[in-house]
């Protein structure tokens, strides 16, 4: 059986290239919520829009999420050590949770914020035009940071930055529904824009929901997806000196996978050759696929069990 958890100079420098691009876009997602948010909440309580006020209190809940990022992103990057001899990637699965976590607690207190209006729809004010302004200026902004942070996100492969993109692109969504929302308000029907706000809640609690369900499967030690597992068995079955295999098991760490699996060959052969056959195998996945380590078991194979011999 072995065991290894070193990594390459490749690999070392794939990952810091990895860390580097996954900090500068969410520093850009940072100062874009910054700003937004600051210019939602402000105009939103001038102009009398609960719905502007609303996506501007998600815009904060942005930020918030970014800096989760940015802390989860460097405990991540830590190195094995005498507690977590596997590493800290699980920072990641642990940050994804609490972005889901928080994204369905603000969409809950949004659908209350909203649904109080409608006791008394002659309170809801008509909102001021730079309200639509500003909602349409947040739409743009949010489409184009979601396109950014996605492709950083597939690139270097990291669930948690696809997270964090998804909660950009749900912003974008909601700030079409405000926006159609303050249109609706100016036309003479105020009650579109706290619908406008029930809307963009349900949006940010579903999101979450699924966030953080996604996230809490992984820290309970979920299997890499079948696809994935599949290709997994193929190369291990490629490689040469592997005459079958069995018991292939699967759990993710973070955005990485550990791989466990018994790996039948010929049992004629000594141990070192059995030994250099289980290397390969194992270079071969680490080369190929998002594994962080395989462990495996060598079960010789064409040769008659000692147990069976004392039987007969």
């Amino acid at each position: 059986m072995t065991l290894h958890t070193s990594h390459s100079p490749q690999e070392t420098t794939d990952e810091a290239t990895r860390n580097k691009a996954a900090r500068r876009s969410t520093m850009v997602s940072v100062w874009v919520n910054i700003v937004l948010a600051t210019a939602q909440v402000l105009i939103g309580v001038f102009a009398k829009s609960q719905a502007l006020v609303a996506d501007g209190v998600h815009s904060l809940s942005d930020l918030l999420s970014d800096f989760v990022v940015l802390l989860a992103g460097h405990h991540s990057r830590k190195g094995p050590d005498a507690d977590h001899q596997y590493g800290h990637q699980r920072y990641e699965n642990a940050a994804s949770l609490v972005l889901g976590l928080l994204l369905l607690a603000v969409g809950i207190g949004m659908l209350w914020s909203a649904a109080v209006k409608f006791h008394d729809p002659s309170t809801i004010p008509t909102v001021h035009s730079i309200a639509l302004w500003v909602a349409i200026t947040a739409l743009v902004c949010k489409e184009l940071l979601f396109r950014f942070m996605l492709a950083v996100a597939q690139r270097v492969r990291s669930s948690m930055l696809v997270a964090n993109a998804w909660h950009a692109r749900s912003d974008a969504a909601s700030s079409l529904v405000v926006a159609i929302g303050i249109i609706g308000n100016l036309m003479g029907y105020p009650i579109l824009d706290p619908v406008a706000a029930l809307i963009v809640g349900f949006i940010v609690g579903k999101m979450g929901w699924s966030f953080a369900w996604s996230s809490l499967h992984d820290l309970m030690d979920r299997a890499a997806d079948a696809e994935e597992t599949a290709a997994i068995r193929q190369t291990l079955l490629a490689t040469k000196g592997v005459l079958a295999l069995h018991d292939l098991r699967t759990r993710k760490m973070g955005d990485l996978i550990l791989v466990d699996v018994h790996l039948e060959v010929d049992g004629h052969m000594n141990v070192f050759e059995a030994h250099d056959i289980a290397e390969r195998a194992r270079d071969e996945v680490m080369r190929a696929h998002p594994v962080l380590n395989v462990m495996t078991h060598i079960d010789p194979v064409g040769l008659e069990h000692p147990a069976d011999r004392s039987v007969a």
